[in-house]
Order: structure tokens, then sequence, then C-alpha cells
């Protein structure tokens, strides 16, 4: 024996728990958090691709305008109008592609802004531009106004979020 007392041990502890593996808990809030970022990256790509093509139509737009401009061919103008609407349209309605005549018409009036000027009043040979020949007369058809119109059009169509997204 020692004459000061007894001998002092060391207190054993246990050894400290490991980090892995992780609680249930941590395991559930890894996969939400790995479930938001999906969700996340998935938005941000839909959004992406949203915004780049409407850059693209809008582009369109301007290289369709400025090639009336240059030519001054109603005709031509109001085809290629006719294909940039149609494609367009189909982005925020894919049934869209089956309208013909007055049906095609009256879906492009739908999304004009109230009181403003419509489709069946000035683009009408919006119709029918396609399947002319390109000897027959439309002189009577406002360029700029289609022009504006279209343009009006896909301005407002643009920002309301795609049925399909």
């Amino acid at each position: 024996m020692n004459p000061t007392g007894p001998e002092l041990r060391d207190i054993h502890l246990p050894p400290q728990p490991g980090w892995w593996p992780p609680a249930p808990g941590w395991w559930i809030l890894a996969l939400l958090a790995l479930v938001a970022l999906a969700c996340g990256v998935r938005w941000l790509w839909r959004r992406e691709q949203r915004r780049r093509w409407r850059r693209r139509v809008r582009a369109e737009l301007e290289r369709i305008a400025a090639a009336h401009t240059h030519t001054a061919d109603t005709l031509r103008l109001a085809t290629d109008l006719s294909q940039l609407l149609r494609r367009a349209s189909l982005l925020l309605d894919p049934r869209a592609a089956a309208l013909r005549g007055e049906d095609w018409l009256d879906f492009l009036d739908a999304r004009l802004p109230a009181g403003s000027t419509t489709f069946r009043g000035d683009g009408k040979m919006l119709v029918d531009a396609p399947f002319r020949r390109p000897g027959d007369e439309h002189a009577n058809v406002d360029g700029a106004a289609l022009i504006a119109l279209a343009r009006r059009w896909l301005a407002h169509a643009l920002r309301e979020e795609p049925a399909h997204a």
C-alpha cells in the first residue's frame, strides 16, 4: 500500500460513438435534401429551356420582320408568321396543332390582351396564306399591322406558363 492512500486509477470511459452509420433521421434528411436538389435542378433546367425558346421565337420574329421590310412580300410574311405562331402555340397548348380556319383564329384571339385588335379582323390572312399562289392579289394586307399583331400575341402568350410543363 501506498502510505499516502490507495492508488488512483484512470476512469475508463466507453469509446466515443462513431459518426458512421448515421441515425435514421439523418438518412431521411439527406434523402429529402437530395430530392429537393433534384427538383430545383429540374425546375432551373426547364426555366432556362423556356427562356432560350422564347429568345429564339423573338429572334425569329425579328428576322421575319426584317425580311419583310426588304422584300415587302406580304404573302411570304403571312406564311412565315403563321408558321411561327403555330410553333409558339404548341408550347401553350399541344392541341393547337390540330386547329384550322376560324378555330385557329379564335385560339389566337383568346390569348390576346383584352381590348386589342384581333386575328379575326387583321390576321385572317394567316389562315389561307400558306395555300395561296404567289400571283394572288394580297395588296390590301398591312404587313406592319400583321407584324405588330403577332408581336403583341407573342409578348402576351409567352408570359403564360406552358400547359405541359
